[in-house]
């Protein structure tokens, strides 16, 4: 599909190289979350510290990393991605350095604020430059932005865990920290908004994906009722995925299987390190795909089809996980559904508040998955009592079944209702200065 003709051509390389430079910049930020959890038994380990303990540096890292998110969106917007992406490169690698030599619980809680506030910082300059910048395929745009952080950590998961053995957790987290905060560093002075007057032209597929005929300031996003429905919405779903991210080596633990041999169309790895691998390659791919199918279906749609697939593959692997091959096609199955929250709410988001205030806007939307992360330390002490994983799995097959729900029988008729009104104002605003 060829550039609009009106549409301006931006930097140099267009527009298309700020989506592969924040991708890149994205993947760089991934194993701050998604590689997490190959440290936690080392760390356990070492200090003899309680895995509930540990994770609760996992839940402020992630609570910190949302939860900025719409100050450092506020800078993007009235300063530019640029200064915001620079320094959020500092932080980034200080933080796996702390995390090196933290021999207290406080200096690892401290750590991971650092890394929170680095990684939030690049994750909302990115993500909101791709819908400024693609008014016309937002779906596509996010999704593949979200993608770097989705699957950025895909093909460090083996050699992170043979430099954890041979060298130590402490030196690979040194140098993994700083070379993620060169590469974000470098890659930051490239970044650049488009200019004030950009505008694509561009037609929504058969009507179902459009944008918002009002420009909604932050303030005005929080006093309506469908920012609430998708914040709700939001929660529920990024819990379910943040059980799996943080648990799931002490998952596999529990279930015996994280060495074990498992083959799959020729291919042999313990099943740890193969779920691993494959999770965070499909968390990547569904980001684009799922956005790109609510570019043509509509993101409602979307959001069901995807919550449900993830709401049954979270209770099948609750009865069939420990089994390796199922333990590994069904966390695979999770992450799929999983990862497309992360490209369908900030789209829906930019849709229905337009896009002038879009990376502040999707900001607040993503703080919660800040709010779903205090329940992972949770899971922790559920999974170590009578209820098992068990009943962590069922709580969170239930969370995306309602979602799913939601979606069709909330989230969609409220936005129709919302653009209607919108439009029906603008048409008498309109008219009134006409007269």
């Amino acid at each position: 599909m060829s550039e609009p003709a009106t549409l301006e051509k931006g930097p140099v390389g267009g527009r298309w190289w700020q989506l592969i430079v924040g991708i890149v910049c994205m993947s760089m930020i991934a194993n701050l979350q998604y590689g997490w959890t190959l440290f936690v038994n080392p760390i356990a380990d070492k200090h003899h510290w309680t895995k509930p303990a540990i994770q609760v540096a996992f839940t402020l890292f992630v609570l910190i990393e949302t939860w900025l998110v719409p100050v450092e969106g506020w800078f993007v917007d009235k300063y530019g991605p640029r200064i915001v992406v620079l320094g959020a490169s500092f932080l980034v690698a200080l933080s796996w350095v702390l995390d090196a030599y933290a021999d207290t619980l406080p200096m690892l809680y401290f750590a991971a604020a650092v890394g929170g506030i680095g990684a939030g910082a690049v994750y909302g300059t990115c993500v909101g430059n791709a819908l400024k910048w693609f008014p016309d395929r937002r779906g596509l745009a996010a999704g593949l932005t979200a993608m770097g952080f989705g699957a950025g950590s895909a093909l460090t998961v083996k050699p992170i865990m043979e430099m954890i053995k041979s060298s130590g957790y402490e030196s690979t987290l040194i140098n993994y920290g700083i070379g993620q905060g060169v590469v974000v560093f470098v890659l930051a002075w490239f970044l650049r908004a488009p200019a004030a007057g950009f505008m694509a032209s561009y037609k929504s597929a058969a009507g179902v994906t459009s944008t918002s005929v009002r420009e909604y300031s932050p303030g005005q996003m929080l006093q309506t009722p469908v920012f609430w429905v998708m914040y709700l919405m939001f929660t529920l779903m990024a819990t379910g995925g943040l059980l799996a991210t943080a648990q799931l080596a002490p998952i596999a633990k529990d279930f015996g299987i994280t060495d074990v041999p498992t083959s799959i169309l020729g291919l042999t790895l313990p099943a740890l390190t193969f779920a691993l691998s494959l999770d965070r390659i499909l968390n990547g791919v569904a980001r684009p795909f799922f956005g790109w199918i609510s570019d043509h279906i509509g993101r409602e749609n979307t959001m069901f089809i995807a919550f449900i697939l993830e709401g049954a593959g979270i209770l099948a692997l609750n009865t069939f996980g420990r089994e390796p091959v199922a333990f590994v096609l069904l966390t695979a199955l999770v992450y799929f559904a999983w990862g497309e929250i992360y490209s369908l709410f900030p789209v829906t988001c930019a849709d229905t508040y337009g896009r002038k205030f879009a990376t502040a806007n999707a900001g607040f939307l993503y703080t919660a998955k800040g709010t779903a992360a205090l329940l992972v330390p949770l899971s922790s002490v559920i999974a170590a009592s009578g209820g098992g994983w068990r009943t962590v799995f069922l709580a969170a097959g239930t969370m995306n079944f309602v979602a799913a729900a939601m979606a069709l029988v909330v989230l969609k008729p409220m936005r129709r209702r919302m653009r209607s009104e919108d439009e029906v104002r603008a048409a008498a605003l309109t008219s009134t200065v006409s007269a």
